[in-house]
């Protein structure tokens, strides 16, 4: 497993990359999912990531798994990669804003 200092490291980056509350990520998971004739579970809307996301806000940081730490990662690189001033499109990307909030990031929040 990752060592001690590695795991504080990437808990404070991934909650500093995941702005959005878990209620706000479940309830934006399920209207993403929501279609005009079906709808998923509540606990089954969403991409594997996001539910994935859900799953770790949800969690003490000693109760973390290898493929949580592995989403960690994963979801911080994108957040960044997404929100880096070089790769910023212009204002009103609401494809690029339904991305990162189904990763757990509003980028409308401050």
């Amino acid at each position: 497993m990752t060592d001690a200092l590695e795991m504080d490291a990437l808990w404070e980056d991934f909650h500093r990359a995941v702005n959005m509350t878990s209620a706000e990520l479940a309830a934006w998971l399920r209207v993403g999912d929501a279609g005009e004739t079906t709808e998923p579970l509540p606990d089954r809307a969403g991409s594997d990531t996001g539910q994935h996301v859900l799953a770790i806000l949800q969690k003490r940081r000693t109760d973390l798994t290898e493929d949580d730490l592995r989403v960690m990662e994963e979801v911080v690189d994108a957040v960044q990669d997404e929100t880096d001033p070089e790769n910023e499109p212009l204002a009103g990307d609401t494809a690029r804003r339904h991305r990162l909030m189904t990763l757990g990031h509003d980028p409308l929040k401050g």
